[in-house]
């Protein structure tokens, strides 16, 4: 089974988190924060601040390690490290993603209580992180092996 190594930033600014809808029509509809694949020897954090950087034109720093998450599907299995960050600068345009393979197709900041309707992933962005974030993320926290969403 292949493995994939993947890191991603959740970016808060203004008490919004920064999320990207993800659209194939009849494959997948979602919304995540920006991240992907580990390039070569990069750390985890450029890898969450370089996927950020190409899918929304907006330059982050990552910060703490918030949380270890574990996929798997039919192609194998990832495991993500999401990393708390901040932005430094930059204006937010989807469109910016070099990637002709990915389905980005809309980009917003989102309060807990103003999240996307639908699949929003990781799902503790629906509940734990906000808690997680006022007390300040005092370690990592591993997440439960789940199924991907496609």
């Amino acid at each position: 089974m292949p493995h994939r190594i993947s890191a991603g930033a959740l970016v808060v600014h203004r008490d919004r988190v920064l999320l990207l809808r993800h659209l194939k029509p009849g494959l997948y509809d979602f919304w995540a924060p920006p991240g992907g694949g580990v390039a070569g020897a990069e750390t985890l954090e450029h890898t969450a601040e370089r996927e950020t950087l190409e899918e929304t034109g907006l330059r982050i720093e990552a910060q703490q390690m918030a949380y270890i998450d574990e996929l798997i599907d039919a192609s194998g299995r990832m495991a993500k490290f999401w990393f708390v960050a901040r932005l430094v600068s930059g204006v937010l345009d989807p469109a910016a993603n070099p990637d002709p393979q990915e389905r980005i197709v809309d980009a917003r900041w989102a309060t807990q209580n103003a999240l996307p309707d639908g699949h929003v992933f990781p799902a503790v962005l629906r509940d734990r992180f906000w808690r997680d974030q006022a007390s300040g993320f005092a370690a990592p926290v591993r997440l439960p092996l789940m199924n991907s969403v496609f």
